[in-house]
């Protein structure tokens, strides 16, 4: 796999990512376990960054990725998005509280304690 520095940060990002909008149920029935599969399946591999939002399924996909890091020991990079719920074109949606709640949220479902991105 070939890995590159992202912007000025010491993250070294695999030059594949893996974006998880299928896995949100947005195609089609995407089985849990199928989905977990694909997931080890691209960090075997060599992949490290994957994309999500809160959105994706309702925080399944973020929920799915947290499942997996979770049994993993490779360091890899989560890329998430928030505030698709409510009206994104309102700026009332992005108090201090607000976002802090979406990120909250996020966090929960990753199994994470700080979002990489």
């Amino acid at each position: 796999m070939e890995y590159r520095q992202l912007g000025t940060t010491d993250m070294s990002i695999s030059a594949v990512s893996f974006g998880t909008w299928a896995l949100g149920r947005r195609l089609g029935h995407v089985s849990k376990e199928s989905a977990l599969t694909a997931l080890n399946h691209a960090i075997d591999c060599g992949v490290n960054f994957f994309d999500t939002a809160d959105v994706y399924g309702n925080g399944r996909s973020e929920a799915l990725i947290g499942e997996v890091l979770k049994e993993r020991s490779e360091r890899v990079y989560v890329a998430t998005k928030f505030g698709r719920r409510d009206d994104f074109t309102n700026p009332e949606n992005y108090t201090y509280d607000k976002v802090r709640s979406y990120c909250e949220d996020s966090l929960r479902n990753l199994q994470m304690e700080a979002l990489d991105l």
